[in-house]
């Protein structure tokens, strides 16, 4: 397994294809950690250098609790491997960290997707009666400390969405989601300290030049519905799609459809 230290956390990452082609920086969910890329991976490195790595808290990464920057982790890791400039993917949480960090250090960011994100300092979105029901089941599960209970539920919440019965999903899929959120269990002691970005991308999108690709879950929760029509409106240029059939991990639910997308925005764009 390869690490790289950084102040305060040894972070696992991993690369695919040739070092000297155009550099792909990957960034996970929250509800995830690096294995989620898997089904891009092989059609992504055909043509690119990918690299993704686990953020503290999840995965293989291990780390203290302390104050760290998830922007300095990336460029970290960047630096780390000879990377100038990257087009960065985040998913989720992992697409909020991608903003900030073409806000924070724009020469370090060639272009953009974000899946199902949006960015810090967002205002609070009011939910629907039904979403307010599932945070509430969560909240209730917290309460007991049922920490496998927690994630799993976690899991099914923005795997499925709140339109939608897990009965009528693929359940290969479901068991996917679910693993993806049980590996970082092993991490819910931990309590390393973001450092937030000030001040935060809300308001500041204008400023974002590199080329941008806003994705996000036909049956995604209404929030990020709404931020990524923000996203989309905020960021010059920036081209959005939505993914049929699909909620808050687009890559994983419909792997084939979100590769075909990707590969066809990254091809003109480059």
């Amino acid at each position: 397994m390869t690490h790289l230290d950084v102040p305060g956390a040894s972070l696992y990452y991993e690369t695919d294809g040739r070092i000297g082609r155009p550099a792909l920086l990957l960034l996970h969910a929250g509800i995830a950690h690096l294995r989620m890329w898997d089904p891009q991976i092989d059609a992504l490195a055909a043509d690119h250098f990918v690299v993704r790595f686990d953020a503290r808290g999840f995965g293989a990464t291990t780390c203290d609790d302390v104050e760290f920057s998830n922007r300095a982790d990336a460029v970290a890791l960047l630096d780390h491997l000879g990377i100038r400039a990257a087009t960065v993917l985040g998913s989720s949480r992992g697409g909020g960290i991608g903003i900030d960090l073409a806000l924070e250090s724009p020469g370090r960011v060639r272009a953009l997707v974000t899946i199902g994100s949006g960015p810090s300092g967002y205002p609070a979105v009011e939910l629907t009666p039904r979403e307010e029901e599932l945070f509430a089941e969560l909240d209730e599960i917290y309460d007991t400390g049922a920490i496998d209970d927690l994630y799993r539920l976690e899991a099914e919440l923005w795997n499925v969405g709140p339109r939608r019965d897990a009965a009528d999903l693929d359940p290969a899929f479901l068991q996917t989601a679910v693993d993806l959120n049980l590996a970082n269990i092993g991490h819910s002691l931990e309590r390393p300290v973001p450092v937030p970005l000030v001040p935060p991308a809300y308001g500041r999108l204008a400023e974002i030049a590199a080329p941008t690709l806003v994705v996000v879950g036909e049956y995604d929760i209404s929030p990020a519905l709404e931020q990524a029509s923000y996203l989309a409106a905020e960021i010059p240029g920036a081209e959005a799609v939505v993914v049929a059939g699909a909620a808050h991990l687009p890559s994983v639910e419909k792997p084939a459809e979100f590769t075909a997308i990707l590969l066809d925005w990254l091809a003109r764009v480059s």
